[in-house]
């Protein structure tokens, strides 16, 4: 299953080049990722799937620019791979004529207190795996 966020491409997301700035993609990810863990369950009275990670890793393919500020694109994204202590979660930046850019990061849970990582707990492999798709 793929979780699916609208998200605003902001006037200030263009850059000199008129188009939206590279690191702008990670941000667009990052507010989609803060969704699907946290937000979308708390408004819900959910307990949030899981909120102790940082990102070990980012990879961005760029496809097609996005030219306009002021207008909402899809952000779909899903869990690739399940580790012992991290996972890899791929999204797609499109409309509904066009994909933007692919993305792929690497989320690793940590221990808040220590500040290391951690083993995924049961209930968290448990949100993640509704999430899988194993690429064939």
């Amino acid at each position: 299953m793929r979780s699916r966020h609208r998200a605003l491409v902001r006037w200030d997301d263009l850059d000199a080049m008129s188009h939206v700035n590279n690191a702008k993609y990670l941000t667009l990810a990052q507010e989609a990722r803060f969704e699907w863990s946290f937000s979308s369950h708390v408004s819900k009275g959910e307990i949030p799937g899981i909120l102790e990670m940082v990102v070990a890793r980012a990879e961005i393919d760029f496809v097609a620019p996005i030219l306009q500020g002021g207008i909402f694109v899809d952000v779909e994204l899903w869990v690739e791979s399940i580790g012992s202590s991290s996972f890899v979660m791929a999204y797609e930046i499109k409309s509904e004529k066009e994909i933007y850019a692919r993305i792929k990061s690497v989320q690793v849970a940590i221990d808040k207190n220590s500040g290391r990582s951690r083993p995924l707990e049961a209930s968290e492999r448990s949100f993640l795996e509704k999430y899988l798709e194993v690429k064939s």
